[in-house]
């Protein structure tokens, strides 16, 4: 069975165009920002980058790729990269277009905020669950 890495190689190279370019700079900024980051293939196709779960996806559209990070709505961006998905109670996505700058030292702390955001959930402890029953 083939990697993850190899498949998101291979989309990056069927795409042939800008797409493949803005998802090929995004996923070295990500490995820039965290060298631990585990590329995984998702959902018929979707490249997603995880430590401690799900950072982001990288999904590519006609006219966009888009970035959707799982938690996106605990993160800080003070830069506003985020500019789709903005309703939600959990996700929130940057939208790239043809032509759009990234802003990578941005795009480096959401991926490390991310990140710790993950980390920091594994390690709170579960809460233990009771029978509901009184001892008296």
């Amino acid at each position: 069975m083939e990697s993850a890495s190899v498949f998101i190689d291979q989309k990056i190279k069927e795409l042939g165009d800008w797409r493949g370019k803005v998802l090929a700079k995004v996923r070295g900024i990500i490995h820039e920002a965290d060298p631990e980051i585990v590329e995984e293939w998702k959902w018929m196709g979707t490249p997603v980058f995880s430590h401690g779960g799900i950072v982001c996806t990288g999904e590519t559209y006609k006219n966009v790729v888009k970035l959707t990070f799982a938690k996106g709505a605990s993160l800080k961006d003070p830069a506003g990269l985020f500019n789709s998905s903005l309703d939600g109670n959990v996700r929130r996505a940057i939208d790239i277009h043809e032509g759009d700058k990234i802003n990578e030292a941005a795009l480096k702390d959401l991926i490390r905020g991310a990140v710790a955001l993950n980390l920091r959930n594994k390690s709170k402890p579960k809460p233990r669950r009771t029978s509901g029953k009184r001892a008296d």
